[in-house]
């Protein structure tokens, strides 16, 4: 693997943030909006697609977070383990993200399940049986009030954004019962590996009618149970740090602050959780000498916020899913299933080898 590697350019910050945007809108709708033909987007995006540079993947949506259980878990490893321990926890589909921090402990991971039965399953029996595992500390999300699939980037200009706004009917999430079958179940985790994966792709993978595909995910995307979000390798697009912060907030004032805190651009995640501190925020930055601007800034907007440790991650090895290089780069996926039994192995898909230079993907009409 090459120890350096290229920064994105202006023109793929554009479209990774029309993509944050619209993740799944046609070629014509974001060429419209960037002002190129569709041809030469469908083409950046695969160069960016092939070079693991970015990617668009399926993942809870809202309704989904108030009926699943979250979990940040401080893991510590016997000396000179830890990327076994990595290694080990990148195939589980529940171990979702996975991240070195400078700190007090060797990783922090984000776990995810169908319900708390489930996360103690994992994090009591599967987690320390783990070879090199010494110490498991887990904090339960009680509150989440932000994921990393609002996170977005500032590429586009007004007019652009405006531009790519969601068709008023298609914008609203709708309540409804918490409804996941197998075949949901399936589709979830084919679109957890391509985003962008048209009706037909999937139905083919699954052996029935793209009809039947489309019709399953517009329920789904109707009902909150899944959100498409566009992620890229961020060291290599300008936001090589990502630092964590706990906090105590007065019981009083966390939803204030916490629905505050999501208001930053910096935030990517943002949740209460159970344990010394109820809250934690976890952000990307530009630079090292950002996390001290950026926390004296939170302290000094919210004097009720009091930050209590602080963590700049070394390395990300997994991020909802994705398994990462150095660099930040997608190497493969492997598709989170909350249903599944906690601690089974999950399947991996590789990501394919880069696209011939010129081609672009087959089609430009909404997949």
């Amino acid at each position: 693997m090459q120890d350096d590697a290229a920064l994105l350019s202006e023109e793929d910050l554009a479209l990774v943030h029309a993509l944050q945007l619209r993740p799944r809108a046609s070629w014509t709708v974001l060429g419209r909006a960037l002002g190129v033909d569709p041809v030469t987007v469908a083409r950046r995006w695969s160069r960016l697609a092939g070079r693991g540079e970015a990617w668009i993947l399926g993942s809870p949506g809202p309704l989904l977070f108030e009926h699943v259980c979250v979990a940040f878990v401080e893991v510590e490893c016997a000396v000179g383990r830890a990327t076994s321990v990595v290694r080990e926890l990148s195939g589980h589909a529940h171990a979702v993200t996975i991240e070195r921090p400078a700190g007090s402990h060797d990783l922090l991971v984000t776990v995810s399940t169908r319900d708390l039965l489930a996360m103690s399953r994992f994090t009591l029996d599967h987690l320390p049986a783990i070879e090199g595992v010494t110490a498991v500390r887990t904090r339960i999300v009680t509150h989440m009030f932000t994921e990393g699939g609002s996170w977005r980037i500032a590429a586009l200009d007004p007019g652009q954004r405006a531009r790519l706004a969601e068709p008023a009917d298609e914008s609203g999430v709708r309540r409804g019962p918490l409804e996941i079958s197998a075949f949901d179940r399936s589709v979830l985790v084919r679109l957890a590996v391509d985003g962008r994966a048209s009706y037909q792709a999937v139905a083919t993978a699954l052996d029935t009618s793209a009809a039947t595909v489309k019709r399953r995910i517009d329920r789904l995307v109707r009902l909150g149970l899944i959100t498409f979000r566009c992620d890229f390798a961020r060291p290599l697009g300008g936001w090589p740090v990502a630092v964590t912060f706990w906090a105590r907030v007065p019981p009083a004032d966390l939803p204030e602050v916490g629905h505050a805190l999501v208001r930053y651009p910096q935030t990517r995640n943002c949740a209460a959780v159970s344990g010394p501190y109820n809250l934690i925020l976890e952000a990307s930055l530009h630079s090292l000498s950002d996390v001290l601007r950026f926390e004296t800034h939170l302290a000094t907007r919210h004097p009720s916020l009091d930050i209590v440790d602080r963590a700049v991650m070394l390395r990300q090895d997994k991020l909802l899913g994705h398994l990462l290089d150095p660099h930040g780069r997608s190497l493969g996926v492997v598709p989170a299933d909350l249903w599944s039994a906690p601690g089974t192995p999950a399947a991996e898909y590789r990501r394919a080898p880069k696209p011939v230079a010129g081609t672009a993907p087959a089609g430009d009409d909404r997949p």
